[in-house]
């Protein structure tokens, strides 16, 4: 069942950077954002903390306000807090639902219940952490981001998503499980490849 949260959490500090370094464990050769009008856009969001404010990459919708992120992690996460600027005005994303376990993802598929919705708010500095009920979104391999409104204008864009949670990948003497706080590096935001996931045409 979907929970939807209007709640968000205001933070600016410098541990923030560190916080928000869970871009570097996607696995960006999966990476599909749906009803982007300029392809490989939607990977380019995910970045790094003091490149937040840098409105010179984004991501826009074509057909209508929707866009639908599907990508997958190099491991296995645990989901703790979200933050999203939008390009500012009526075009910032009103409304998210977020899915686990569940990409790809078409948009008919994304109208179902998901495991966690939110109300956004305008935030050009990104200071709004909207924070998931964390027991939903243990061992998360794949997500999907459902942005489905904005605040009046025909078309939705997005300047920066940032994840914040926990990492562990496999070893071959188990499982190694840290909170994810190491410094951003730019050599590790991939531009995208070819998708392991098939993109669904937009009617």
């Amino acid at each position: 069942m979907s929970c939807c949260s209007h709640e968000a959490h205001q933070h600016d500090d410098p541990e923030r950077g560190r916080e928000f370094s869970l871009y570097t464990k996607i696995d960006f050769q999966t990476m599909v954002c749906l009803n982007e009008a300029v392809e490989g856009a939607g990977a380019t969001v995910f970045k790094p903390w003091d490149m937040r404010k840098d409105k010179s990459e984004f991501v826009e919708s074509d057909a209508d306000e929707e866009l639908l992120f599907n990508f997958s992690f190099t491991g296995s996460v645990k989901l703790k807090g979200i933050i999203v600027i939008g390009g500012g005005g009526d075009s910032d994303p009103s409304h998210l639902k977020v899915f686990k376990n569940a990409a790809p993802m078409s948009f008919d598929d994304a109208r179902r219940h998901a495991d966690q919705e939110f109300d956004l708010q305008h935030d050009k500095d990104g200071l709004m952490e909207y924070q998931t009920k964390v027991t939903r979104f243990n061992n998360s391999e794949s997500l999907s981001l459902y942005f489905d409104k904005n605040f009046g204008a025909d078309e939705t864009k997005i300047c920066y998503i940032g994840l914040r949670g926990d990492f562990s990948e496999a070893q071959k003497r188990g499982v190694v499980i840290c909170t994810y706080e190491s410094s951003a590096q730019l050599k590790d935001h991939k531009t995208p490849g070819a998708s392991d996931f098939s993109a669904h045409g937009i009617s």
